[in-house]
């Protein structure tokens, strides 16, 4: 897998990450917990996503 797709699809992750979050944020009887796990998933992917971008502009 080169690079700019391994970035693509981290980015995907990351926004699907997102939209878990925001739905189970949304949703009634929220597990904090859950919440919490998802969005240390997405931080881990957009530092990730960030640490490759710049190895690539290197």
């Amino acid at each position: 897998m080169s690079l700019s797709s391994h970035l693509q699809e981290l980015k995907r992750k990351h926004a699907s990450l997102s939209e878990a979050v925001e739905a189970a944020q949304r949703a009634p009887g929220m597990d904090r917990l859950h919440v919490a796990e998802l969005k240390k998933q997405k931080l881990r992917l957009k530092e990730e996503i960030t640490r490759l971008s710049e190895t690539r502009l290197h």
